[in-house]
């Protein structure tokens, strides 16, 4: 009677919570895969134009006063001029547009190349670095996406025989092409005051020698295996980061100098 009326009422409440908990489950899973498909539309496009430079590129553009952008790049340039160079690293999908933004440091964390808000952001360097400068140390960011994409390639060189194999990164700022010579993959992590934590991302320009030295000793130290390759006071760095899921905000970090 009066018990059956409040069991198939509970009966229909559970049911109702259950169907509207799959429907909300539903649509971010749809989400999800709907901004993963758009996300690798755009680059592939992006890389379309800077593979297939036609002949109705634009005019070159001059970002300084002995300097042009590459024509690979203009039209890039023309729809974002956030953008501040280009990423590859073979036999990984990191073929990617790098972008900085340094009135909003961490933009592109959670925007794309269009400037549109998305989980996969778009690789960007921290905004106290100079890439045309360039500093001692450029750190770029990118994501650890679970299909693949963004930075989600660099934990291929936590494998000594992937280093072996691909042991240069090219990073091409928009005037110049530029090959780097990996020096160090090292796993850390980030926000904490342990000692163990090493914050490679306050290594932007070396006051003197020391510093530079102390800098590549730690990186080399945290290595997981040795490249046998230095680096010397002078030299130019590139920090390449992204999350590592083995602990709390863990990083993996491969460490290169231009050759």
């Amino acid at each position: 009677a009066a018990s059956d009326v409040y069991k198939r009422q509970i009966y229909i409440f559970v049911i109702l919570a259950f169907s509207v908990l799959l429907a909300v489950s539903a649509f971010f899973i749809a989400r999800h895969y709907y901004d993963a498909a758009k996300q690798a539309d755009i680059y592939e496009n992006l890389a379309e134009i800077v593979e297939n430079v036609s002949e109705d590129a634009p005019e070159p553009v001059q970002i300084s006063e002995t300097k042009t952008i590459l024509p690979e790049y203009a039209e890039l340039y023309l729809q974002n001029s956030d953008m501040v160079g280009w990423i590859t690293v073979a036999d990984t999908q990191i073929n990617y547009p790098v972008m900085q933004s340094k009135d909003e440091p961490n933009f592109y964390l959670k925007h794309g190349f269009d400037r549109k808000y998305t989980d996969y952001g778009c690789p960007y360097v921290q905004e106290n670095c100079d890439v045309n400068e360039p500093s001692d140390n450029l750190v770029l960011y990118g994501h650890h996406m679970n299909n693949g994409s963004m930075f989600a390639g660099l934990m291929k060189y936590t494998d000594k025989s992937f280093w072996q194999e691909h042991k240069t990164i090219t990073f091409n700022t928009l005037a110049d092409r530029q090959e780097y010579e990996v020096v160090a993959v090292f796993k850390t992590f980030v926000y904490s005051d342990s000692p163990d934590s090493f914050k490679y991302y306050h290594f932007v320009n070396a006051e003197d020698e020391e510093e530079f030295n102390a800098y590549i000793e730690k990186c080399k130290s945290l290595s997981l295996y040795d490249t046998g390759v230095n680096a010397e006071y002078g030299d130019k760095l590139i920090s390449l980061s992204t999350c590592e899921y083995s602990r709390q905000n863990g990083r993996l970090v491969v460490v290169a100098k231009r050759v």
